[in-house]
């Protein structure tokens, strides 16, 4: 059983706010790759990094999970509609993030090479496991990485609409402030 607690804990908030502010660079990154030439000085140097940062970023989330698993969580404020929608948001905000890590994966490796992370360590490529692996998932990184600025989006409002609407400690908990 998890004790009760008024807000998330410094762990929590700082995985929270780090992978926020990741996944949107990510995401302008991503958008801002796709347009770069062969000749352009970033055209390997950008799928590098985004690479590297992604596949990082999925070790956090990995964590991050167990994390949650594991640790106490202030109760989710609202209507009980409100409780339910956000919920079911975070958790296809995760399953976004499990779709945007498998089809990073899956583009990059489809021809056998590993993922390099910054020359610390490599991911094992396992080559292509379909037709067109590269072209359809990244389509399906394209879309998911959309679908889950749209709900990002949708929860910073709602934080936003509990703290000056409702005037609630929702958003106050994931600064460490709650009253």
């Amino acid at each position: 059983m998890k004790l009760e607690v008024k807000n998330y804990n410094v762990v929590t908030r700082g995985i929270h706010w780090l992978s926020a502010l990741v996944i949107i660079g990510m995401f302008a990154v991503g958008l801002w790759m796709v347009d770069l030439s062969y000749y352009s000085e970033w055209y390997r140097t950008a799928p590098h990094w985004h690479k590297s940062v992604g596949i990082l970023l999925a070790l956090v989330t990995v964590f991050r999970v167990i994390w949650k698993n594991v640790t106490a969580s202030p109760k989710v404020e609202g209507n009980a509609f409100e409780i339910v929608a956000s919920k079911f948001v975070h958790a296809l905000m995760y399953v976004a993030l499990i779709g945007l890590f498998i089809s990073g994966y899956l583009i990059s490796t489809e021809d056998g090479r590993s993922i390099e992370v910054f020359n610390l360590f490599s991911v094992p490529g396992l080559g292509a496991f379909f037709e067109g692996q590269a072209d359809i998932s990244g389509e399906v990184h394209f879309y998911t990485a959309w679908a889950l600025m749209i709900m990002a989006a949708i929860h910073a409002l709602a934080a936003i609409k509990h703290h000056v609407i409702d005037k609630d400690n929702t958003l106050r908990k994931m600064i460490g402030a709650s009253k």
